[in-house]
């Protein structure tokens, strides 16, 4: 008898998803594909095409977390990108390599609106008191 209870309640669970037609592509898939990605459980990464490299490339010099906390558009990565290698000797990338680094991080990691403001240009930045004067 428990065999047959089960065995119903399989079918009455399975039936209604076969006669469903197969909805057409959703154009905002993609954003909700990358919100369902699985996270390496190492870096916190998004297992996503290119994640290896990114995560081969990024966690040598920092923490996957610094990725994982940050948003952009591909401008900004590219820009974070360029700010290291000037500013903290990050070796140039070929162009390939860049341009998947930078592909990867702005579609997982775009910008949001929880994300901080950007930074206040220094003309609109007050006085710093501390500055020696010349």
């Amino acid at each position: 008898m428990r065999v047959a209870c089960a065995f119903l309640l399989a079918i009455a669970w399975l039936l209604p998803g076969c006669a469903q037609e197969e909805a057409p592509p959703d154009p905002a898939a993609s954003v909700a594909d990358s919100a369902n990605l699985s996270i390496d459980p190492l870096s916190g990464l998004k297992m996503a095409k290119n994640w290896e490299l990114v995560r081969a490339a990024c966690t040598t010099c920092h923490s996957a977390r610094q990725i994982t906390q940050q948003r952009g558009t591909a401008e900004q990565w590219l820009s974070m990108i360029r700010w290291m290698q000037k500013k903290q000797n990050l070796w140039q990338f070929d162009a390939l390599t860049e341009e998947r680094i930078v592909a990867y991080l702005a579609e997982h990691y775009p910008p949001s609106a929880a994300q901080r403001r950007a930074a206040l240009s220094p003309e609109l930045m007050p006085p710093n008191p501390y500055r020696p004067v010349p």
